[in-house]
């Protein structure tokens, strides 16, 4: 871990925490554009290249492989060589995958596409760790609505992201590309824009800038010989905010992936695809700080109960939909994501409590792994369950699913309460 502390004005010190602050965000916000323009496209190139649908599939569970691969990777950057450093490591690999799916498209090659797309999904990882990063810069009442506006920072890109493929396309065809090429040199600009701001912005390292309820053992802390994973996972507050993490996660994944499919086969259009699906966008994002004021005032466990219940309410309410019903839909999508959105913010949250920088940054990586992990299984057997059974089947398996985590949080809710309050 590189920076020592900071010894400066308590005024000028809030005032750089503030501006890596403001750049965190603003790196969010880019690197989303970029990679939610590549995943508008990714299937219909992957159809387009292997004529046919049968891989179609195969970019998605990429970019959660590179994702998932990306947290682990980077966090062990950042353990040796600073935050700064390993979120721009991120975001210039991303940059590295969008080159290597754009040539993908021009020379028709599915392989290439794949490896291009786990690169992208490899920076995606710095969009996600960014949120731990705002976290350790402001004291436990302020952590989760720091938190959540960095997680706010992905509406940016879920709004204009998707909205740039067709721009980029017609761009594309000017200079000779095939129209495909277009949405994967968004993430070159944008996603490149976040590198270079993480590198200019980021100065000093974010963990020399650490509150000082972020700092203890730092000094102490001998990167060289890690404390145990079992070790950290015996500190209560770890493994509920594992759980609870990567719960609303597998709930969320399981029931939005085979919406559209449902929807269309129900006898709905895209156009009403489209409205469910921007309720998931908006549940997801748009709410991320309200997420983070109701964790900062009535404490992470409850937020987390919360976040839980809603993600099993919401996949209840999903199953129950009426064939025609839209409405229902979008209600249960807006709700489940934004059960998962109090979970992440409230998970994350508990995250960085009861660990020294050093410790915290290795099991965020672990954790945001297992998330995404988690995520590729989810998608992939959220199908296996809609042959097999149906869609109301999935949405009550979602709900099940939450039974066993909320028992776990609940049994041990004095113990995290005791290990927070340390």
């Amino acid at each position: 871990m590189t920076g020592g502390l900071v010894d400066l004005p308590i005024p000028v010190l809030d005032g750089l925490r503030r501006r890596t602050h403001r750049s965190l965000v603003a790196g969010v916000a880019l690197g989303s554009i970029g990679h939610i323009a590549a995943s508008t496209v990714s299937t219909i190139a992957a159809q387009h290249i292997a004529g046919g649908t049968a891989w179609t599939g195969a970019p998605g569970a990429a970019v959660v492989l590179g994702a998932a691969v990306g947290a682990v990777t980077l966090s062990q950057v950042m353990v040796r060589a600073g935050r700064r450093i390993g979120l721009a490591t991120g975001y210039m690999v991303g940059v590295i995958g969008a080159f290597v799916a754009t040539l993908a498209v021009v020379v028709a090659s599915l392989p290439m596409l794949l490896v291009g797309t786990v690169l992208i999904g490899f920076g995606n990882a710095s969009n996600q760790l960014s949120r731990y990063v705002a976290a350790d810069l402001y004291a436990p009442a302020r952590r989760a609505s720091a938190l959540g506006i960095v997680v706010w920072g992905a509406t940016v890109g879920a709004i204009i992201g998707p909205n740039l493929a067709a721009p980029a396309a017609s761009l594309a065809t000017i200079f000779g590309l095939p129209e495909l090429a277009g949405a994967y040199l968004v993430p070159v600009v944008f996603v490149g824009a976040a590198a270079v701001l993480t590198l200019v912005a980021l100065r000093p390292d974010p963990y020399a800038l650490a509150d000082t309820s972020s700092r203890h053992d730092l000094a102490g802390d001998d990167r060289s010989t890690p404390a145990s994973l079992a070790s950290v996972l015996a500190r209560p507050n770890v493994p509920v905010a594992i759980v609870a993490l990567v719960t609303v996660q597998i709930v969320m994944v399981l029931v939005m992936t085979m919406t559209p499919l449902h929807m269309t086969d129900t006898g709905h259009d895209l156009a009403a695809v489209g409205v469910v699906i921007s309720g998931h966008t908006l549940g997801m994002y748009a709410l991320s700080p309200i997420s983070g004021r109701l964790t900062d005032r009535l404490g992470m466990i409850p937020v987390i109960l919360a976040g839980l219940g809603l993600s099993a309410f919401a996949s209840v309410l999903a199953a129950a939909a009426p064939m025609e019903g839209g409405v229902s839909l979008f209600v249960a999508l807006f709700l489940l994501c934004y059960g998962w959105n109090m979970g992440d913010v409230a998970g994350s949250s508990l995250l960085t409590h009861g660990l020294s920088l050093a410790e915290r940054t290795r099991v965020q990586g672990l954790t945001d792994g297992l998330i995404w992990s988690s995520a590729a299984a989810a998608s992939l057997g959220s199908g296996v369950v809609v042959a097999a059974a149906s869609y109301a089947t999935l949405g009550l398996l979602g709900a099940a699913l939450v039974v066993v985590p909320v028992l776990l949080v609940v049994a041990r809710r004095s113990a995290v309460a005791g290990q927070a309050a340390a």
